[in-house]
């Protein structure tokens, strides 16, 4: 039988550096099953600038917590050994493994090189501020504990387009490395902030240079086959080569993995730019719904003054769901990082029923929000209310959609269930007074009785003969109705 797709996000920016992640994860896959998780996003498991490298500090790829490297054999999260442990044991419980992958940039150089480089302007790095000469950047990467295992790939500034120190005096700022058929990716194929976005952090890869091309290939190939993952969480790829990044996907396809799953993160707020990064990978990836994200933060800073009836404007979950992982925050939106936008609290319950009760898109629940997160702007957990929408999602969330998107302050939607989903639900979410809605839920509910599910009202509410009702919410809040007397056992038909 089919089930409501599910992705869990398992890590936050300030889980403790205590080597134990993937050894979490091994004993929390039958939770994940039980609570309707049907894929986990895993943090890069590579080996990063340090120990406690978070894994966007890119050091070697190949490295999975095998080698004595930056210090130390395992990374921030444990052994590749325990890593493909996890692996294992998420697919023992029927659940797919995405693995995220950072192919923008790599860090912790091993040796310095000296070569001809210009200094761009910050804010538009198209514009060249110096003549080029020469400095001394960290782009020799010899991975000697490695010892070419796996690979004898070494990198130097050859491969790189630009970097962000010159050790020779200590002065940063952002270098664009000179040479042959060197320079920033074409505007068109990379995001066009600050004059071309090609450059981000630390060394970035260039994507024109063929040695890169083939040695970013044969890695791909390497790690799924070691590590058995069903799909790739792409980092920043507003700032990497759209062409690479298609011929990528297709090669990767091509090898007996039609179904290999890719998500990719564009964080931008503009919709037209999403669809063109699309329509340019050949609509071979899904991508994160960050307008949704910042809809969703907007709603939660604005209170009632937010136009409900528009919170699904110019969003990818709107116009092209089939592409859209849907999510609330993340590692890069919670409290303290770089990119924080994280959405206000009392709206997240909000936000969590539109993504995980609605048809539209690929919802992922954030590790963050249902365990807690922690560091200085530390967040408790938010599992025990969580844990209703998500039953509401396995059991209940089916079927036809009917959308009440037509008021400001007060909006739903319903669903009538399935053949296999016998039994429907009502969703009303409202942002300022208690309010009420007239929807129809189904025909087949005339004369049952439904209750709110997430407890917040206990009315009793009888379905008429039309298969309408008027709903109930109480004021920044949200209820789910469903039919009252039905255990999760007959709700849930899944053969788990």
């Amino acid at each position: 039988m089919t089930r409501n797709g599910l992705m869990m996000q398992y890590f936050e920016w300030h889980l403790p550096n205590d080597g134990q992640l993937w050894n979490n994860i091994k004993d929390d896959a039958e939770h994940l099953k039980e609570m309707g998780v049907t894929s986990v996003l895993l943090p890069p498991a590579y080996k990063g600038t340090q120990q406690s490298d978070v894994g966007y500090g890119v050091y070697d790829l190949y490295d999975l917590g095998e080698f004595d490297q930056k210090g130390t054999v395992r990374t921030k999260y444990g052994t590749k050994e325990e890593y493909i442990a996890a692996i294992k044991a998420l697919h023992d419980h029927d659940i797919f493994v995405y693995a995220d992958v950072v192919l923008n940039h790599k860090a912790g150089a091993d040796e310095t090189e000296r070569f001809m480089a210009y200094e761009v302007n910050p804010e538009n790095r198209q514009e060249k501020i110096s003549e080029p000469y020469e400095i001394e950047g960290w782009t020799k990467f010899n991975f000697e504990g490695r010892n070419d295992t796996y690979s004898d790939f070494k990198w130097n500034w050859r491969h790189f387009s630009g970097t962000d120190y010159n050790d020779a005096d200590g002065k940063k700022a952002i270098f664009m490395i000179k040479g042959l058929e060197k320079g920033w990716n074409d505007n068109e194929t990379v995001d066009n902030e600050f004059g071309n976005y090609d450059y981000l952090m630390f060394a970035d890869i260039d994507y024109e240079n063929e040695e890169v091309i083939e040695e970013t290939k044969k890695w791909a190939e390497w790690y799924i086959n070691e590590t058995g993952v069903d799909g790739f969480r792409l980092d920043a790829v507003k700032h990497i080569s759209s062409p690479f990044i298609d011929d990528l996907l297709k090669e990767i396809r091509a090898n007996d993995r039609p179904d290999f799953f890719v998500v990719g993160e564009y964080w931008k707020y503009d919709l037209p730019a999403i669809h063109e990064f699309l329509e340019d990978t050949d609509y071979g990836l899904d991508l994160f719904d960050v307008p949704l994200h910042f809809n969703f933060k907007e709603a939660g800073e604005a209170g009632s003054s937010y136009d409900l009836s528009q919170l699904y404007d110019g969003t990818l979950a709107s116009e092209n769901p089939t592409h859209a992982v849907t999510f609330i925050d993340n590692h890069d939106s919670q409290p303290g990082q770089a990119l924080e936008s994280f959405v206000a609290s009392w709206f997240k319950p909000l936000a969590y029923a539109s993504i995980l009760l609605r048809e539209e898109g690929f919802p992922c629940l954030f590790y963050g929000d249902y365990y807690g997160i922690g560091g200085e702007d530390s967040v408790e957990a938010q599992s025990e209310w969580l844990d209703n929408l998500l039953y509401l999602r396995r059991s209940h969330a089916y079927g036809e959609q009917h959308d009440y998107f037509d008021h400001p302050n007060c909006v739903g939607w319903t669903r009538e269930g399935d053949e296999n989903h016998p039994y429907g639900l009502a969703a009303i979410i409202s942002n300022s007074e208690a309010g009420e809605k007239e929807m129809y839920v189904g025909k087949q509910y005339a004369g049952k009785t439904f209750t709110d599910y997430t407890g917040h009202l206990d009315d009793k509410i009888v379905i008429d003969e039309e298969g309408k009702a008027v709903f109930l919410v109480n004021g920044g809040s949200v209820s789910v109705w469903v039919q009252e007397g039905i255990t999760p056992e007959e709700a849930y038909q899944e053969n788990n």
